[in-house]
């Protein structure tokens, strides 16, 4: 644990860490680098050595991008079951990287394939968690039609998260896209509504209603970003928070 870390007392026991798939891409934001995958491992680490409980789920865009297909006439069910395939694919690198620390880890699936993860169960992912285990929650929500942002927050409040962090690479939510607009201002805090209103893109309508309609808080953070994802844990003011 980092020196000045020490002492601190987390604001959260238990989070819902979102991923996406860019998290474990390689330099051409494709594929998974397991240099990537390990730098992740790291910042998981750090959260754990504060006690904190955390479950995972991550996104498949570094493999698979469903809006192609479906350009292309694939039919929408298809391409989405194909991105849950990826997801698993994903959760399978990312806990080789977190055992390889030892970091315990289980990767369980809304699709059951039982030769590689187990089937999600609610109250075994609990208990997985308990036990100081990373559970990767992966397969969305097994149905198509949903992103990996509701799949998220609907695995947050069946095992009773405190917060859904979605870390992404860029440092929170802001009024328009600032790679395209430089003068875009960053929001330290919004409501649901607002974020709803706005059309803001951070995560898409039917994860933050999901949020909204049981309290459940998100904050929006730059994954890469020194400490970034600890001090979202101790409760300090980083990247955007999405409250009531």
């Amino acid at each position: 644990m980092h020196a000045e870390l020490a002492g601190d007392q987390p604001a959260y026991r238990r989070i819902l860490l979102k991923l996406g798939g860019e998290a474990l891409a390689g330099p051409e934001g494709f594929g998974i680098d397991p240099l990537r995958a390990e730098a992740v491992t790291g910042n998981v680490k750090r959260v754990m050595d504060l006690g904190v409980q955390v479950a995972i789920v991550i996104g498949a865009g570094n493999l698979w991008r469903g809006r192609e297909g479906m350009a292309r006439g694939m039919e929408r069910a298809t391409a989405d079951y194909m991105g849950m395939l990826g997801t698993i694919m994903n959760s399978m690198a990312l806990m080789d990287a977190l055992e390889r620390t030892g970091i315990v880890t289980r990767v369980m699936s809304a699709i059951e394939m039982r030769a590689v993860a187990e089937p999600y169960i609610r109250r075994r992912a609990i208990r997985h968690l308990e036990k100081g285990r990373v559970v990767i929650l992966g397969g969305g929500t097994g149905n198509p039609y949903f992103s990996t942002d509701t799949a998220a927050a609907l695995r947050a409040m069946e095992i009773n998260a405190d917060i859904v962090i979605k870390a992404t690479k860029v440092d929170g939510v802001y009024e328009s896209d600032p790679q395209v607009n430089p003068k875009a201002r960053r929001f330290d805090r919004l409501s649901y509504i607002d974020a709803l209103n706005r059309r803001l893109q951070v995560m898409d309508s039917t994860a933050i209603s999901l949020c909204m309609d049981n309290n459940l808080p998100i904050v929006v953070l730059d994954m890469w970003i020194e400490n970034g994802l600890v001090n979202a844990v101790l409760g300090r003011q980083v990247g955007t928070r999405i409250s009531g």
